[in-house]
């Protein structure tokens, strides 16, 4: 029975309306407005069903390992509702003002501290940042292969075989355990929680740990770890301009278009 791990991240629901955020240029923050729900992020809601789709063929243990702060209890601990067995929080001030390097760095010393494992999943990106690359830092930290934009995960024969996107379909590929996967939403819709698994995931383990308590050197995480400098952030200012092509006929009008489309080099 495998043990797996799937890491989540808690963030404002990204379909709230634009203008219910607002950008601190000089902080280089997005402030959302009140009443903005935070949800786990969608492709980490897809990361979780692929664990649970293994869990229902092969049994397994699944550890959902999240980091972030201001957890809010009913949205963080869905993963437990859906299915998953057990949940690690990772909330210090040490992991604040992070980057994709930082961040993986310390999921993976989470993982380690977790101990054994076959499969880890990731979303293919977080819902927020869309960056993609938590993933395959977490992967290169443990020093283990991964996979990703998976569509399908199985296991076979004592391999994780793993159907992932590509430009003009899908390639299979078979790989040795331990192994991290990111998924994507070519998986298919996440399951819904259940009002049993609502119930009982109230009373799943959720332990929340510190840099200190994974061995973390503070060097490498938050701030201090990061590699990427956000130099700006803002709204971009988006501009219209109509203008009316006419003629005395069709055939005339069309003429005009052509002329003028010619004109601004877009034929």
């Amino acid at each position: 029975m495998p043990n797996m791990i799937v890491c989540v991240k808690q963030i404002a629901d990204p379909e709230a309306p634009p203008g219910s955020f607002r950008v601190d240029e000089a902080a280089k923050k997005v402030l959302p407005a009140s009443g903005v729900s935070q949800v786990v992020s969608p492709f980490d809601e897809q990361a979780v069903e692929a664990a649970l789709r293994i869990k229902d063929a092969h049994g397994g243990k699944i550890t959902v390992i999240s980091l972030g702060k201001d957890f809010v209890g009913d949205v963080i601990k869905k993963p437990l509702a859906m299915g998953a067995d057990e949940m690690v929080l990772l909330e210090d001030a040490a992991f604040e003002g992070a980057d994709s390097r930082s961040t993986a760095y310390a999921l993976a010393m989470a993982i380690k501290k977790v101990g054994e494992y076959e499969v880890i999943f990731c979303g293919r990106q977080a819902a927020d940042w869309d960056a993609g690359q938590v993933g395959s830092g977490i992967a290169e930290f443990l020093g283990i292969p991964s996979v990703t934009v998976a569509k399908n995960v199985e296991l076979v024969d004592g391999k994780v075989r793993v159907e992932r996107v590509v430009t003009d379909g899908y390639e299979v590929v078979d790989v040795s355990p331990p192994v991290l996967i990111t998924v994507s939403n070519e998986l298919g819709e996440p399951r819904y929680p259940k009002l049993k698994g609502i119930m009982s995931a109230k009373t799943k383990p959720v332990a929340t740990w510190t840099a200190q308590d994974i061995s973390a050197d503070a060097s490498q995480l938050g701030a201090a770890g990061a590699r990427a400098k956000l130099l700006k952030l803002f709204v971009p200012v988006k501009e219209a301009k109509c203008e009316i092509i006419e003629g005395e006929n069709p055939e005339d009008a069309g003429a005009n278009l052509a002329l003028k489309l010619r004109e601004i080099k877009l034929i």
